[in-house]
């Protein structure tokens, strides 16, 4: 079962909440465990829920036609996740989301986040600034994908996600990184050599 203090030690870095305003938090969460491998949004569904992870990683992708699996992100403990414009709309979404390991969460469904804000307001507050660190790393994501070499885009992977090599496979490492699985053992060979 997810652990509320890890969300509610996530909130309190931006806001400060009253014991009654965090009641109302924990009261329009649902806490999920997940096993290694489950599914916890499918594409071509409209998301139904908005994620935060207390424990373990889950991986957002892109089915290609062809039946790649192309990495969007990884999600670990103390971040938000889900596809957000399918989530607002109720449009299906092209993404899907899996536990890579063990995984704990708690859901948000989109009635209990308009009513979250509409009855703790000071939390507009903190998920503008998620949103707007979400754009911010989104951003320099893309910069990396346009300007850096492989080698420089893995070195910043293993820099935002230390310990996630320990039990990801390297295809999915690959895939975020744009290159194949055999391109990333010659850049890990390549780096252990300096």
């Amino acid at each position: 079962m997810a652990d509320f203090k890890s969300i509610l030690s996530a909130v309190e870095k931006h806001v400060r909440l009253t014991d009654s305003e965090a009641a109302v938090l924990h009261s329009l969460l649902e806490s999920r465990s997940l096993r290694a491998n489950e599914l916890i949004a499918n594409a071509g569904e409209p998301s139904q829920h908005f994620i935060f992870v207390t424990m373990g990683c889950l991986m957002t992708y892109h089915t290609s036609t062809e039946g790649v699996e192309h990495v969007l992100q990884f999600a670990t403990a103390n971040w938000w996740t889900g596809d957000l414009g399918s989530f607002e709309k109720h449009t299906p979404s092209c993404y899907s989301t899996r536990a890579i390991a063990d995984t704990e969460v708690f859901l948000l469904t989109l009635k209990g986040f308009e009513e979250l804000l509409e009855r703790v307001p000071k939390l507009e507050k903190y998920f503008r600034i998620i949103f707007q660190n979400s754009l911010i790393t989104h951003g320099g994501r893309i910069m990396q994908a346009i300007s850096y070499t492989a080698e420089e885009r893995y070195e910043a992977f293993r820099e935002k996600y230390p310990t996630l090599e320990q039990f990801v496979p390297q295809k999915y490492i690959a895939s975020y990184l744009g290159v194949t699985p055999e391109f990333l053992s010659k850049i890990r060979r390549r780096l252990m050599a300096k």
